[in-house]
């Protein structure tokens, strides 16, 4: 598998042989206090190991199950605290946008703009994202064969931006489940673009718990090692402090506690990779 490098910031790229890539934080911005809290842990975490990471988190759940459900502090508030995250650990950070309007203002936050994935194939969306010039990175929608995210980077290069990643969060299975075809890691790879794996989304059981999602932590370690193994540029993690007080998706995030742990076992299968690679 091949792919094309995405420049994301200064001195970090994806793809193309650049070092394997974390991306992780809580699903939903909670408060300026929590955000940077979890950033000094996540860089502490990927600084002692000597991995990339960009920080990771959303100021608007827009697809929410329930009307009711918390969807966090809005584009505005929410922006404000991850500049503060950028100036207070120096990480790069990213999150997702929900509207083509929306899309130069987080771009200037932002080092990587998220799409997600209910709205991949929104042109306008697309179009917006790569006209920014940020990097961008597409969730391939759950409803998606790999073969169709050729369309997606058609869309945002059309605009003159090749800086695009795809990611893989699982695909549609019906009764509140998704699975993940791991073919598909290679086959979005070889349409020439880098390919993150979602593992915590990828264990979600969406709509599993009535008014909001389920999900099966468990498998999270077991499903990562399997994308490392497959090559992938990237590894995306949603990690709270306390899973089981989050206000969103906290079933499937990972604990901050087992995290370390967890990269610790992706690099080890990296680096083996990378030797055998090497060697042939």
């Amino acid at each position: 598998m091949s792919s094309r490098p995405v420049r994301i910031a200064d001195g970090l790229e994806v793809g193309s042989g650049a070092p394997l890539l974390l991306i992780a934080g809580p699903d939903l911005i909670e408060s300026e206090e929590h955000a940077i809290k979890m950033a000094l842990a996540l860089r502490e975490i990927a600084a002692e190991r000597n991995v990339p990471l960009i920080y990771k988190s959303s100021f608007d759940k827009a697809n929410r199950t329930s009307i009711h459900s918390e969807r966090g502090p809005g584009m505005e508030e929410g922006l404000r605290i991850l500049q503060r995250v950028r100036e207070v650990t120096e990480l790069p950070v990213t999150t997702d946008f929900h509207l083509p309007s929306q899309a130069r203002e987080v771009a200037r936050v932002v080092d990587l703009l998220q799409v997600p994935a209910f709205l991949c194939r929104q042109t306008d969306m697309l179009v917006a994202a790569g006209d920014t010039g940020r990097a961008v990175n597409v969730k391939k929608g759950q409803f998606l064969a790999p073969g169709d995210a050729e369309h997606i980077l058609g869309k945002v290069r059309s605009t003159g931006n090749p800086s695009v990643m795809l990611t893989e969060r699982g695909a549609s299975f019906g009764y509140n489940n998704l699975v993940v075809d791991f073919r598909s890691l290679s086959r979005m790879r070889d349409l020439g673009a880098p390919v993150c794996f979602d593992a915590t989304h990828s264990v979600q059981l969406p709509g599993g718990q009535g008014a909001s999602s389920g999900g099966e932590r468990q498998f999270i370690p077991m499903l990562a090692r399997a994308a490392v193994a497959a090559g992938v540029d990237a590894v995306f993690f949603e990690v709270h402090d306390d899973p089981a007080n989050a206000p969103c998706d906290g079933p499937n995030q990972i604990p901050l506690q087992q995290f370390p742990e967890v990269v610790d076992s992706l690099l080890a299968i990296d680096t083996a990779l990378r030797r055998r690679e090497s060697s042939d």
